[in-house]
């Protein structure tokens, strides 16, 4: 089955995307004791249509893959356990399903900065 997220949101769903975004951050911080959920930030939080799932896009250090994929494991095994605390800390009758995203654009901004460095020094060289 597909999921659909609508591409304008309304003030509700911008609302409380944004309110799980920080419980995320919060239990992040203070109630999740998983080692292999190290430094990691909630990047953005996207809700379905219908509330039913939220895809939670992440960032962390260390972002080599065999670190990638055990944050994932780490994130699936906690899951449970954060959802149930976002329905009692937000007050939702059904919280959304979590299904946690990768977040890329860090490493792919940093590999577009190098490629626009590298691309501006051979022009100088160029023009010496």
């Amino acid at each position: 089955m597909r999921e659909h997220y609508s591409k304008t949101s309304s003030h509700r769903e911008f609302k409380l995307a944004d309110q799980i975004q920080k419980e995320l951050a919060q239990l992040f911080h203070s109630e999740v004791k998983d080692p292999r959920i190290n430094f990691i930030t909630i990047t953005d939080v996207e809700l379905s249509v219908d509330y039913s799932l939220a895809r939670i896009f992440y960032s962390t250090f260390p972002s080599d893959s065999n670190h990638l994929d055990t944050t994932q494991e780490g994130l699936k095994a906690v899951g449970g356990f954060l959802r149930s605390k976002i329905s009692k800390n937000i007050r939702l009758h059904h919280a959304p399903e979590l299904k946690f995203v990768y977040d890329d654009s860090l490493e792919r901004g940093r590999f577009l900065s190098n490629l626009i460095e590298e691309a501006c020094n051979k022009s100088i060289k160029k023009s010496k």
